[in-house]
């Protein structure tokens, strides 16, 4: 290589990295700009540095119905199953290859397994498999496979069609008695049942659209 050629190249590898730096800055900014525009219309929060999930966000995850009244048929069983049994207690659903929480309540378990809805977990764990059906048999029983300390009984919640929609499951500390626990949960899962039956009816939904 000659020396001009050289200085060619070293010419353009000292100014490459500027270049990559700038783009960078531009993707940056372009991104908090848009946070920003969210933060207007109520999407978004900020405080000082941070963002976070605005109340318009809120209500629109809120919103999201995996299977027509679920949400509503489940909200009461899932929690006279915590008030019984102590468990905390979730209704999933399967999303792709990963079981999604659409309702929780915390029970005995916080904060060593903390429950939130919008949690993703593998199939490998109890409601996961009940997820995977079809089960007949009874339901299904962790004890202690997935997490030390926990035990877990899940069952599916069917459609009046017989439709597996969702699993139910309720996770207690280790050393307690599953067959009692399973019980529980198969009358809670049997309870969403019914109330999808009827029908279950649903929370109104704030009707102010977020504009993007």
């Amino acid at each position: 290589m000659d020396t001009g050629t050289a200085r060619r190249t070293g010419g353009v590898a000292k100014t490459a990295a500027p270049e990559r730096q700038e783009r960078g800055r531009g993707v940056l900014e372009g991104a908090f700009a848009l946070l920003d525009q969210l933060v207007g219309v109520g999407a978004v929060e900020r405080r000082g540095n941070r963002y976070r999930v605005g109340p318009q966000l809120y209500r629109l995850g809120q919103a999201w119905e995996p299977h027509p009244g679920l949400r509503p048929a489940a909200r009461l069983p899932l929690q006279r199953l915590r008030a019984v049994t102590g468990a905390s207690v979730v209704l999933a659903v399967l999303r792709e290859d990963m079981a999604i929480t659409v309702s929780s309540v915390p029970g005995d378990l916080e904060p060593l397994l903390p429950v939130r809805d919008g949690i993703a977990f593998r199939l490998d764990t109890a409601a996961g498999k009940a997820l995977r059906g079809p089960l007949r048999g009874g339901p299904v029983l962790d004890r202690e496979d997935v997490m030390e300390g926990v035990c877990c009984a899940a069952l599916p919640v069917r459609a009046p069609d017989g439709r597996t929609v969702a699993a139910l499951a309720g996770m207690v500390p280790a050393g307690r008695g599953l067959d009692a626990l399973a019980q529980a949960v198969a009358e809670a899962g049997a309870a969403v049942t019914r109330a999808l039956a009827r029908g279950g009816r649903r929370t109104p939904v704030p009707t102010t659209a977020l504009v993007l």
